[in-house]
C-alpha cells in the first residue's frame, strides 16, 4: 500500500511554483520524496517526466507525473480529502478563486518581474502597474473573504490563494530591500498587507521557505543579469 501511494516532487528551491507545491503537499501532511533538480543539468527523469515544457515542479504519484503548479494543487486537494481544503467546494465560490489565483498567477506575477528586471521610467512605470493590480487584488479579496477579513488570520487556515500569493509576495520585504522600492503599503492596500502577515506567520510557510539570504542573492542575480543584458 507504501508503494502504492508514493509521492514524489521534482523542484527547486528557488522555483516560487516548486515551492506552492511542497506547501500544499505539506498542508495536507502527505509523506513524499523531494527531488531537488539542477535545471542547468536537468535530469532524466524530469526531462521524461515533463517533456513539453521540460521544467519543475513535476508530481509523480504512483507512477503518474502531473506538471504545472495550478493543476498539481488542485490533483493534489482532489485526491487526499483531507482537511485542510484548498479550494471551496461549492462550485460558484470555486470559479471566482481560480479567477483570482489565475490574476496572481499571470498578471501580478509578470508585472513584478518586469520590475525586477527593469530600471529608470521603465520600472517606475512597472511599479505603478504593480500598484495598480494590487489595488484591484485589495477590491476582489473583499468580496472572497467574510466580512472583509482573510480567514487565515482568524482561523490560519489556508487555501491555493494563499498559497499562490504566498509564492509571489511572500518575500516581499526581501523584494523591496533588492529594488529599494515599497511594494506593500499597509495604508494603501491594508487587507493585502495584514492577509501576508498572516500567511507570513504560519510555522509551515517559514519552514517552506528558502533561508533570506539565499532569496536576496537570487533576487540581485535575477536584476543584475536582466540590467547587464539590457544595456548590451
Amino acid at each position: 500500500m507504501e508503494e502504492e501511494n508514493k509521492v514524489t516532487l521534482h523542484g527547486t528551491w528557488r522555483s516560487p511554483y516548486a515551492k506552492r507545491v511542497e506547501l500544499a503537499l505539506k498542508l495536507k501532511a502527505i509523506p513524499f520524496e523531494y527531488v531537488e533538480e539542477d535545471l542547468n543539468n536537468k535530469s532524466p527523469l524530469l526531462l521524461k517526466y515533463n517533456p513539453v515544457y521540460k521544467k519543475v515542479p513535476v508530481l509523480v504519484h504512483n507512477g503518474k507525473p502531473i506538471a504545472e503548479s495550478l493543476c498539481i494543487i488542485e490533483y493534489i486537494d482532489e485526491t487526499w480529502k483531507n482537511s485542510p481544503q484548498l479550494l471551496p467546494e461549492d462550485r460558484y465560490k470555486r470559479a471566482k478563486v481560480r479567477f483570482w489565483t489565475s490574476f496572481i498567477h499571470q498578471q501580478l506575477y509578470e508585472t513584478m518581474l518586469t520590475a525586477m528586471k527593469a530600471a529608470g521610467e521603465a520600472q517606475e512605470k512597472a511599479i505603478k502597474e504593480l500598484w495598480e493590480k494590487l489595488q484591484v487584488l485589495e477590491e476582489g479579496m473583499k468580496d472572497i473573504f467574510l466580512n472583509g477579513t482573510p480567514s487565515i488570520i482568524s482561523n490560519g487556515s489556508m487555501g491555493i490563494l494563499e498559497i499562490v500569493m504566498c509564492s509571489l509576495l511572500g518575500p516581499y520585504k526581501l523584494q523591496e530591500e533588492v529594488l529599494g522600492i515599497k511594494i506593500i503599503d499597509p495604508e494603501k492596500t491594508p487587507l493585502i498587507f495584514s492577509w501576508l502577515e498572516a500567511i507570513n506567520e504560519l510555522p509551515l510557510v517559514k519552514e517552506t521557505a528558502p533561508p533570506s539570504e539565499k532569496t536576496i542573492a537570487l533576487l540581485k542575480f535575477v536584476r543584475e543579469n536582466a540590467l547587464k543584458s539590457s544595456s548590451a
